[in-house]
């Protein structure tokens, strides 16, 4: 994906705990002339912090940290405002880790051995609202939320629609985005949300999201 020639620039948060991998990353963004970087943090707890306030476009964020992870971050900011789309950037090619960033909603998972034009592209890519995540992984993470057998006690109440839909909320996608992916009426959907947070004594579709999360990752 080329640079536009024209409109507002992509911002963009970094987090990782090597400042000279932020310095890096921050060259190497700032160098293109449609993204901008608008904050970074060698901290997990400092990034949930601050990342809502600065409102960033995109998160790039390490997956794993001193005090914490990026994941756990993304599931925190995402939580708070879904708009702000995670981007993890890992060492380690960690195939639960890669399911505990879907459910935490993440749009993409990239090792650090990822070329600085791919890097670029990715970043483009997902302010743009795709997804880097391989399908055929997410239809593993939905195929764990289906089988109630394998299901934590608090989701076998659901039933196979529920349970794909849930792991849906958790991705941070609104209802008619689910409709579309599931060939649903966005009123049929919200019928369904409404009565998985029953089942689940929730009140806000967040709560539910992070559950899965939770329970998943």
């Amino acid at each position: 994906m080329s640079a536009p020639e024209q409109g507002p620039r992509t911002r963009i948060f970094l987090l990782d705990d090597h400042e000279i991998v932020r310095h890096g990353l921050r060259d190497l963004f700032e160098s293109e002339p449609d993204l901008e970087v608008v904050g970074e943090s060698g901290s997990a707890k400092e990034a949930e912090r601050i990342i809502p306030a600065l409102r960033p476009d995109v998160a790039v964020l390490d997956a794993r940290l001193p005090d914490g992870s990026g994941i756990d971050v993304c599931r925190a900011i995402r939580s708070r405002d879904p708009a702000i789309r995670g981007l993890i950037l890992t060492s380690y090619d960690d195939d639960e880790a890669l399911f505990a960033a879907i459910m935490a909603g993440a749009s993409g998972y990239v090792l650090k051995q990822i070329r600085s034009t791919d890097l670029v592209d990715a970043v483009r890519r997902v302010a743009a609202g795709q997804s880097l995540l391989d399908p055929a992984v997410t239809t593993r993470v939905l195929d764990r939320l289906r089988h109630a057998d394998d299901a934590p006690s608090e989701l076998a109440q659901l039933t196979e629609r529920e349970r794909e839909i849930l792991e849906l909320i958790a991705e941070g996608l609104t209802n008619r985005q689910i409709g579309e992916r599931l060939y649903l009426a966005e009123k049929t959907v919200k019928n369904y949300v409404s009565s998985l947070l029953a089942k689940l004594g929730f009140e806000r579709r967040t709560q539910a999201a992070v559950l899965a999360a939770k329970l998943l990752g």
